[in-house]
C-alpha cells in the first residue's frame, strides 16, 4: 500500500509540474525537473524490487517446509466405525454361548437318559426342562455370537471393495462380494442404521452406497439440479404446445377470416418480422430496447385484431404510414451505425431517428389503448348494472350498514 501510494504521489508531482510549466510558459526547467522525479521513482522501485524479492524468498522457504509434511498424518474425516471391540464381543457371544449351551444340552442328554433307566419324578423332570431351556438361551447366544462375527466379516469385506471411495454401486458391491443383491442392501441398511457407516447414506433409488456427508450433499446438490433442469425442460415443452396450439388455432381462425382482414394481418406479421431483423442488425443497446418495444406493441395490436376484426379499421394509419416510416428510420439507421467514421452529421441523425422511436412507441402505446376502449365501455357497463342489481337485493355496503332499511 505504502509503494501504490509513492507512485500515486510521483504521478501527481508529474502532473503539477507539467501544469505549473503550462501556466508560466516556462519549459526551461520542466525536463530537468520530470527526469529527477522519475529516477527518485525508480530508486523507490529498486527498493521497493527488493523487498518483494526477500518476501518471495521467504514464502519459497515456507513452500519448502510445508513440502515436507506427511499429508497422510493430518486428520481425516472418519467415515467407518471400528469393528476390534465389535468382534472381541462376538468371539465371546459364541464361545460362551455355544461351550455353555453344549454343557446344558449334553447334561439334557444324560437327563433324559436317566428318564428312561429309573422311574420319573417330579424332580428330574424339572430338572430336563431347565436343562433344556438354558441349553436353548445359550445356543442362542452363540448363534447371535456368529452372527454377529459373520456381519463384521460382511462389513470389513465391503470396506476392503470400497478401497477408500465415497461411493459405490450396490449391484457391483455384491457382484464383488459374492452375494445377492437384496441381501447387500439390506446388510447396508443396518449397518447404516447402526452407525458402522458414520456418515451413510443410500441414494433415492437405493442402488448406490455414499460414506461421507460431503459427497451426499454433491449428491443431493447434482440431484436437485437434475430436477429443476427436468421441471424447466417440462415447463418449456407445455409452452411450446400451448404455442404450437395457439398458432394452430390462430392460423385456423384466419382462414375463417374475411380475406381483407386476413391480409391485413398477415402484412403485420411481415413487419414484426422486418423489426425484429432491423433489431437484429443494429447493435446498439439502448436502440434496441425501442426497437423491441415496438415490436411488442406492434405484436399486441394484430393480436387484438385478430380478436376484434372490426377494429381493423382503427389502425388504417398504422398500416399506411406508421409502420412503413418505422421500418425506413430503422433501414436508414443501420446504414449510418455501420459507417466506420461517425462524424457530427451521422451522431445527429441517429439521435434524431432514436427519438422518433420514442415518439412512435408513444402512439403504438395509445392506438392500442384505444383499440381495447369499447371493450373497457362493456366492462364499465357490466359493473354497473351489476351494482344496481346488488343495491336491489340490499346487498351492498350501505344497506349491509343499515340493516337492509332505508
Amino acid at each position: 500500500m505504502r509503494n501504490y501510494w509513492n507512485w500515486e504521489r510521483f504521478g501527481e508531482d508529474i502532473r503539477r509540474t507539467v501544469q505549473d510549466a503550462v501556466d508560466s510558459m516556462d519549459f526551461r526547467s520542466l525536463n530537468q525537473t520530470i527526469t529527477d522525479t522519475i529516477n527518485h521513482a525508480s530508486g523507490s522501485f529498486r527498493r521497493y524490487s527488493e523487498d518483494a524479492r526477500q518476501t518471495r524468498d521467504r514464502n519459497e522457504d515456507r513452500k519448502k517446509d510445508w513440502a515436507k509434511v506427511d499429508l497422510s498424518k493430518l486428520k481425516q474425516p472418519v467415515l467407518y466405525t471400528g469393528t476390534g471391540g465389535k468382534k472381541a464381543a462376538g468371539l465371546a457371544l459364541s464361545i460362551v454361548g455355544l461351550g455353555v449351551g453344549a454343557a446344558f444340552f449334553l447334561g439334557f442328554l444324560f437327563t433324559g437318559l436317566t428318564m428312561l433307566l429309573i422311574e420319573q419324578n417330579s424332580g428330574i423332570m424339572f430338572g430336563f426342562i431347565t436343562l433344556l431351556i438354558f441349553a436353548a438361551v445359550f445356543c442362542g447366544i452363540g448363534a447371535a455370537g456368529l452372527k454377529k462375527l459373520g456381519r463384521i466379516r460382511r462389513f470389513q469385506s465391503y470396506l476392503s471393495e470400497l478401497n477408500g471411495k465415497e461411493y459405490s454401486n450396490i449391484r457391483e458391491l455384491a457382484r464383488r462380494t459374492r452375494k445377492k443383491e437384496k441381501a447387500v442392501l439390506k446388510d447396508l441398511e443396518w449397518m447404516i442404521e447402526k452407525r458402522w457407516f458414520l456418515q451413510g447414506h443410500l441414494d433415492d433409488t437405493n442402488t448406490c452406497l455414499i460414506t461421507s456427508n460431503d459427497a451426499y450433499e454433491a449428491y443431493r446438490d447434482l440431484m436437485q439440479k437434475q430436477e429443476e433442469t427436468r421441471r424447466n425442460e417440462e415447463e418449456a415443452r407445455k409452452r411450446q404446445e400451448q404455442e404450437t396450439q395457439t398458432k394452430e388455432e390462430r392460423a385456423e381462425k384466419r382462414q375463417q377470416m374475411d380475406p381483407q382482414i386476413r391480409a391485413v394481418i398477415e402484412t403485420g406479421q411481415k413487419y414484426i418480422q422486418k423489426l425484429r431483423e432491423c433489431n437484429d442488425a443494429i447493435p446498439g443497446e439502448v436502440v434496441s430496447e425501442k426497437i423491441s418495444r415496438m415490436e411488442e406493441l406492434t405484436k399486441r395490436i394484430f393480436e387484438r385484431v385478430e380478436q376484434d376484426p372490426d377494429a381493423v379499421d382503427d389502425i388504417e394509419k398504422l398500416m399506411e404510414y406508421y409502420l412503413p416510416t418505422a421500418v425506413k428510420l430503422l433501414e436508414a439507421y443501420e446504414e449510418l451505425d455501420h459507417q466506420p467514421v461517425q462524424g457530427e452529421n451521422i451522431v445527429n441523425s441517429k439521435r434524431e431517428i432514436e427519438d422518433t422511436l420514442d415518439t412512435l412507441n408513444i402512439a403504438f402505446e395509445k392506438l392500442l389503448d384505444d383499440l381495447f376502449q369499447e371493450t373497457a365501455w362493456d366492462v364499465s357497463s357490466d359493473i354497473s348494472v351489476l351494482k344496481m342489481m346488488l343495491a336491489q337485493e340490499g346487498l351492498t355496503e350501505d344497506d349491509f350498514k343499515t340493516g337492509g332499511k332505508s
